[in-house]
Formats: structure tokens, C-alpha cells, sequence
């Protein structure tokens, strides 16, 4: 990366900060000293880390608006290796890494500290491992020149449990990135002088067994012990590890933990003061990957065409992990009919393929796949130290990549299985973190429906006793599978469902032509919910193609679905898939990207397809949880008012917002008064809005007058709830004035706030004159009991609760 001309400065004043963000346009290049091309090309930026005096270099991607966040950014990096190095692989090609950073909006004021909390979150395969690295030798290049001493700790290489290690031991023998010294005791007097200037990385945090005793408060004369003497070898890694995320050792340190969404995530979020998330490659990303990978033009071509002919396998590419796996497949076949149509399918020819390069004699699978499963149960990617492994599995997984051998620094040598994609930390109480248990589920399914034939050199059996016992299992599957009742699933099971019958229902063994559905399709898409739900569950492009696959077997048996894809993450063009397909009634999803879809349809000139996008779109009800909820209900609400007069589909306006019946402002006292100006803007544009529920928001006095004015501008408001507002008499009156007005309003809730009996009084004199209003219910400390028992004798309207 350099910059042939003196760079252009652009300087941003974010809306949450005066300090002004430097945007430094360059010029990317590659070993050969070319321009990297990206299609299409996106902005290159710089961007500096909190508190850096250098920025690195990062380029500008697209961002999941399906997330949500607050003061969001998505890049992506590209880290170039050569060949042969750890970092990328043997292939030495351009790895693209794709980020979004996210604020932790519900921690409110600790967000103006400086940031010594970071949480990297990706799934298996997303290259976290990949980017550490890069920031790493970042570090060693000067490029973050805040730190004096990065470490960098494996979650893998601390399972051991001797107590003979001390601050100083951990930190500069077990650390992955620390050199040998020559003189520690400096070194370490220095790291305690300056915690400040240390950040210490945590790769693999989930990896580490008991995790959660991590988090729990130390024992007083361990903790005092520690503080007294880190130099004491007298600790295990563990007590070691706990006492710096505890900040009972070096206290002012910065901590970046790596791990995946699930898990481990949850009991950190609490202490975390950013987020980053892999999000994984875009089909540009793809694209750029494979044209790095594949050095030879007529190979590449080839690669992207077969690569663009087959849509799961495509889509797989969206983990860069599997990218890789696409890679290997795709430099190897010479026909698109022989390419794997199913994650299983791709697996099985990658381990085929590293069979057949290793050329030896191959040990039984037997032992392999126990030794996987074994892993699984336990919950551990390290292989069992009580079992004889014969010399001939260890070699053979050592040459084929299966096993991963890792020399421990004042330890045994230990190996690390990597037969499967997805490994977890050790056995502990906790049960198997569900990611590579489904995957290994996913994979018997698939492997249970796999053309036999292929299957034959991973078994001892005879034709006959593999044809039968495969025969029972699958019938066993599909029962179970048949059994399920899946209206009593979660979101995730219903996913994981569809997984199971995609692998099941999809082979390659017919040349290339798609195989027809087998009973377990026809027997899912008939009994889905129709009100499919994937709120929360995080939709990558290969989930919704399998989901997508389901509903469309749902069409073919005459079945309709109304969608929620709220919270999901989906990608704007996995929303058009199944926002496209002829079988769904309604769908909900991020305003946001709903926008964005639209735009898109409408720039394409896709007309039926963008009637259909705007028709069934729905937000009722609605809850406002996050800011973001409300900017993007302003931006649909001023396309409801005003782009309806230049375009023919919303000639009558956004049928979302015309049916937004219901709305719940539930930002809290904290977040709520940032917005409640866009509120009060956006309020007379839902014209059919019935219940407005504005409940602990610490809108005030102020904020209720300007309500009030807004009020008159929603004939059809029925209930109205300013419950725990901090209202005074002033805001009481504010109410009282406009609610003769309110000729639709039955129910009012003013209760918990700071009106006395001077303001419950004007609202009883008001209530005098709605005789539609059914209840209005005022109690709060403020209000003498006997005024509030004397109003409620002259109108039973009034209640106390």
C-alpha cells in the first residue's frame, strides 16, 4: 500500500463528537506495484483507531443496515501475504476481511471513556484469527503507535493447569507474538510502569474451558496475592487471565477478546466498551478474492463462471474460510457438473481431494470421524490425551492439514483437531456450544443422503451392510425429522430445519442436474408456520437460500408465509430473493434496508418487483428500541409524504405507515431524549396511528408541550401513555388543554409522574368535557390522597391504577 502523490485531507465532525475525523484518499497497490481493482470500486479512506496518531489503511464496503447499531462503519482490509505464509494460506493471495464497528448503545455514559474493551465477534471461518495477525504486524511496523507491547494470548495454548506461571512468565514466554528477551526484567518493569501502553489480544476466547469462572469475582487472598507478587510463579493461566480481565493486573491496559457471537459473547457484552463484527465477504469480495487467488486468466474466467452457475455454492463464499474450501474445489474440477451442491458435498470433495494429493496409504476413517466426534461431545478441538492414537492417523492427519501441531512454551506437545470447520474450548460443565453441533448434525444429514457410491472409501462394510444401515438411519432421520412439530420451534430450530432438509433433499450425483425434492421438502414446506419468524436470528446469505428454497417448495403446495426478518442481518439482496418470490403475504424487516431495496428496484426499473417490495412491507406494531429505529421510521415517514407525488407506486402513499396502528417509544431516559425531536416531527405523519406508547422516557414538561401540539394532528388516537415521564403541573395543563380535541382518544395513562394536585385537577376539570375518554389513571406520590379520592367520587373515569 503507498501513495504516489501527497494525499488529499477531508476532515468529518461525526454528530456525537467535535473532534474531526481525517478521511485520507490513496492509492492501493499490490506486490507488483498495480492498482487493486475492486468492482465496483468502492472509496478508499483512512480511518484512525481511538487514540491513534497514525491511521491505517482501510477501504470503505458496504454496510449491513440489517444490524442494529449505533455509529456504525463497515470496511473492509485487505491483508496481502506471500506465499507460504501462516497469515493467508499457501495460495499467498489478498484477504479481504469485512468489519462493522458498533457502539454499545445501553451503556450511555461509560461510552465517553476512552475505549480499553473491545469485543471481535465472527463466526468460525470469518477471519478474526487473520485480522489479528494483520494488527499485529501493524503494531511491529509502527502503525499503531500507542501501544509499547502487544501480546497475543491463544485460547488453545492456556488450557494447561500447572500453577508455575507468574504475570511476567505469561506475557513474555506464552505470548504468541513475544520474542525471546534478552533482559525480561526490564521489559516487565516497564510493562508495569505503563499499563496504558499495552494491549493484550485474546484469540480464540472461547476456547478456554469454564470460561464463565473467568468473570466471577476472585477469592480475596488470591486477588491479594496477585496484587502483592505477579512476579511469583505461583499461578495457573487461568487465575492469571481472570485477575487481567477482572483489571486486578494492569488495570489500565487495553483487552481486545476475540470469539464468536454465540457463547462467550453474552457474559462479556456487560464489561465491553466496542464492538467489532466480522461480517463477512460481499459478492465484489468474492470476486477480488478469486481474481487474486486464481493467478491464470483463462483459469480465473473459468472459476467465476462456474462459481456464478452454481447460487449455494456462490453463496457459501460469503465465509472466507469456506471461500477457500470454493477455491481449492474450483481449481481442481474441470465441469461444473461435478461441483458440490451442498456444504456437505463441499466438504467431502475438499478431504477426497486431500486424500488423493497426499498419495500414501490412508488409515481408517473409523478412527478419524470417532476422534471428530469426540471432540464435539467434549467440547474440544484438542485431541484426547488418554487415548492411544496410532502413529498412522497422527501422520496422516499431520501431512493432510486434518491436525495442527502446536509446540507449548514450558509444556507438553500437544496436537489440535481441525477435522471439522468449527472447533469450541474445552469440556467443562457448560453444555457443546451449538454452532458445531449443528454443523456436525447438518453433516450426518447430508451424509446419510449422499450418493453411496462416493461414500464407499470412507467404510469397511460391505455393499449390503453399508446399503442397509444407511437405509435405517435415513429412515430414522426422516422420521424424526417428519415427528417435529414446527410450530413449537424457535426461530433457530426452524432454520436449522431447513439446513437439514436442504442437505438432505440436494445431491450432484445426477450430472449436475438439480435434484427433485425429496418427502422431508414436501413434508417442511407444508407445515411451517405461516407467520415465519427469523427476529433476532442472524441470516447469513447460505441461510437464506435454504429458507428461500423451503418457501418456494411452500408455493408449489399452495402455501403462503408473512415474514419477520427484523434483527437478522440479511443482506439487501437475500431480502429481495425472498421478498421476490410469489408466495409471501407480508414481510418486516429493517426500514432501513426495506428503503434501500426500494431504490435499488426502482434505479433497475423493476416495477412489478418493487410493487410488491412496497405493498407487503409492514411495521405494525412498531417498538422503537434503539435511535436508529427512529431515524428510519422519519425517512420512511417523509417518503410517505412526499415522494408519493412523483412516483406512481406511492401515489397513495406507503401502505407501512398508513397501517402503523400501534407505536412504542422504548428508549429509555437515557437514549429517548436524543430523539424525541425527530418524534415529534415525524407524529403527524402517521395519521391512523391508535396507540402512542411513551412510557420512562424522561420526556419533561417541554417535551410534553410540544406533544401536545402534535396531538391534534392524530384523529385517530385511542390510547395515550406518558406513564414515568417526570411531568409536573406545567405538563398537566399542557394535556389538559388539547384533550377536549382529542375526539378519538378512550384511555390515558399519566400515572408516576410529578404532577400535583394542581395538575390532577386540570386534567379532571378536562375530563369533564371528553366523553369519549374511558380511563385516565394519575396516581402518583405527588397527589394528596384525598384530592385523588375526591376527583375519582366525581368522575369513576379516573382510576388509580
Amino acid at each position: 500500500m503507498s501513495t504516489a502523490t501527497p494525499p488529499r485531507i477531508f476532515r468529518v465532525y461525526p454528530s456525537q463528537t467535535s473532534s474531526a475525523i481525517p478521511i485520507q484518499f490513496i492509492t492501493i497497490s499490490d506486490s507488483a506495484g498495480n492498482p487493486v481493482q475492486l468492482s465496483p470500486p468502492p472509496p478508499l479512506i483512512r480511518f484512525p483507531l481511538p487514540g491513534s496518531a497514525t491511521t491505517p489503511t482501510y477501504i470503505l464496503g458496504e454496510l449491513n443496515t440489517g444490524m442494529p447499531r449505533v455509529n456504525s462503519v463497515s470496511c473492509v482490509l485487505l491483508c496481502h501475504s506471500p506465499a507460504g505464509s501462516d497469515i493467508c494460506g499457501s495460495s499467498g493471495v489478498t484477504f479481504l476481511l469485512t468489519l462493522q464497528t458498533r457502539g454499545v448503545e445501553h451503556y450511555g455514559k461509560k461510552m465517553k471513556k476512552s475505549r480499553r474493551y473491545i469485543l471481535l465477534l465472527g463466526n468460525a471461518g470469518m477471519g478474526k484469527t487473520t485480522l489479528i495477525k494483520k494488527l499485529c504486524i501493524d503494531w511491529s511496523r509502527d502503525c499503531i503507535p500507542q501501544f509499547d507491547f502487544v501480546f497475543l494470548l491463544d485460547g488453545k495454548k492456556l488450557s494447561v493447569t500447572e500453577p508455575v506461571y507468574s504475570l511476567q512468565t505469561l506475557l513474555l514466554n506464552l505470548s504468541s507474538s513475544a520474542p525471546s528477551c534478552v533482559d525480561p526484567e526490564a521489559v516487565y518493569a516497564q510493562i508495569l510502569a505503563a499499563p496504558k501502553r499495552v494491549l493484550i489480544i485474546f484469540d480464540g476466547f472461547d476456547e478456554l474451558r469454564n470460561y464463565e469462572t473467568l468473570l466471577q469475582a476472585q477469592e480475596k487472598d488470591l486477588t491479594a496475592s496477585l496484587q502483592k507478587d505477579s512476579k511469583a510463579k505461583t499461578f495457573t493461566v487461568r487465575q492469571l487471565y481472570s485477575a487481567i480481565l477482572q483489571r486486578v493486573l494492569l488495570p489500565g491496559c487495553t483487552l481486545l477478546l476475540s470469539t464468536r457471537p454465540r457463547g462467550t459473547a453474552s457474559q462479556l457484552l456487560r464489561r465491553t466498551d466496542s464492538l467489532l463484527e466480522m461480517c463477512g465477504f460481499t459478492p465484489a469480495n468474492v470476486e477480488t478474492y478469486l481474481s487474486q487467488y486464481f493467478s491464470d486468466p483463462g483459469l480465473r474466467e473459468s472459476a467465476l463462471e462456474s462459481l456464478k452457475s452454481m447460487s449455494y455454492l456462490n453463496l457459501l463464499c460469503w465465509n472466507p474460510g469456506l471461500c477457500r474450501l470454493v477455491c481449492l474445489i474450483l481449481e481442481q474440477s474441470r465441469s461444473v457438473d461435478v461441483l458440490p451442491r451442498t456444504l456437505t458435498g463441499l466438504c467431502h470433495q475438499v478431504l477426497c481431494l486431500k486424500m488423493d494429493k497426499d498419495g500414501r496409504s490412508t488409515p481408517t476413517h473409523t478412527e478419524l470421524s470417532s476422534l471428530a466426534w469426540e471432540g464435539v461431545k467434549a467440547n474440544s478441538s484438542i485431541l484426547p490425551t488418554g487415548r492411544d492414537i496410532s502413529g498412522k492417523v497422527k501422520a496422516f492427519g499431520l501431512r493432510t492439514g486434518l491436525f495442527l501441531s502446536h509446540q507449548l512454551r514450558a509444556s507438553p506437545y500437544r496436537s489440535f483437531l481441525q477435522t471439522l470447520p468449527f472447533q469450541s474450548g474445552g469440556k467443562g460443565r457448560r453444555r457443546p456450544q451449538r454452532e458445531e453441533l449443528e454443523l456436525t448434525q447438518r453433516f450426518a444429514v447430508g451424509l446419510l443422503f449422499h450418493n453411496r457410491t462416493e461414500l464407499q472409501r470412507f467404510h469397511t462394510h460391505t455393499e449390503t451392510a453399508f446399503r442397509d444401515m444407511v437405509a435405517n438411519k435415513q429412515g430414522l432421520v426422516t422420521k424424526h425429522l417428519e415427528g417435529l412439530s414446527y410450530a413449537d420451534l424457535t426461530p433457530s430450530q426452524i432454520l436449522e430445519a431447513c439446513h437439514y432438509v436442504y442437505e438432505a433433499s440436494f445431491t450432484y450425483s445426477d450430472g449436475g442436474r438439480e435434484a427433485g425434492r425429496t418427502r422431508l421438502g414436501t413434508h417442511l414446506a407444508a407445515n411451517l408456520p405461516e407467520f415465519l419468524t427469523f427476529h433476532g436470528v442472524q441470516l447469513s446469505p447460505p441461510d437464506v437460500f435454504t429458507v428461500q428454497k423451503a418457501l418456494e417448495q411452500g408455493g408449489t403446495e399452495g402455501r403462503s408465509f408473512c415474514l419477520d426478518l427484523e434483527d437478522s442481518g440479511i443482506q439487501i439482496c437475500g431480502l429481495q430473493a425472498l421478498v421476490g418470490l410469489n408466495n409471501i403475504n407480508t414481510y418486516r424487516s429493517c426500514i432501513a434496508d426495506a428503503i434501500t431495496l426500494w431504490e435499488l428496484l426502482e434505479q433497475s426499473d423493476e416495477e412489478s418487483l418493487l410493487q410488491r417490495a412496497v405493498s407487503k412491507f409492514t411495521i405494525h406494531p412498531l417498538k422503537a428500541k434503539q435511535v436508529c429505529h427512529i431515524e428510519h421510521l422519519e425517512k420512511l415517514v417523509n417518503i410517505h409524504i412526499h415522494k408519493s407525488e412523483s412516483h406512481s407506486i406511492l401515489s397513495e402513499g406507503v401502505p407501512a405507515v398508513k397501517e402503523l396502528h400501534k407505536l412504542e417509544f422504548e428508549l429509555g431516559p437515557d437514549n429517548g431524549p436524543l430523539v424525541l425531536p425527530k418524534l415529534w416531527d415525524l407524529l403527524p405523519g402517521l395519521h391512523n396511528l391508535q396507540h402512542l406508547d411513551l412510557s420512562q422516557n424522561c420526556i419533561g414538561d417541554e417535551g410534553v408541550k410540544t406533544l401536545a401540539a402534535t396531538l391534534k394532528d392524530l384523529p385517530n388516537l385511542h390510547c395515550l401513555s406518558v406513564y414515568s415521564n417526570m411531568i409536573s403541573d406545567e405538563g398537566a395543563e399542557s394535556l389538559a388543554a388539547v384533550l377536549p380535541h382529542m375526539a378519538s382518544l378512550t384511555d390515558l395513562d399519566v400515572k408516576f409522574n410529578k404532577l400535583t394536585d394542581v395538575g390532577a385537577q386540570s386534567l379532571g376539570a378536562s375530563l369533564r368535557n371528553c366523553t369519549k375518554v374511558k380511563t385516565l389513571r394519575m396516581w402518583n406520590q405527588c397527589i394528596p390522597f384525598g384530592v385523588l379520592e375526591r376527583l375519582i367520587q366525581q368522575d369513576s373515569r379516573i382510576l388509580l391504577h
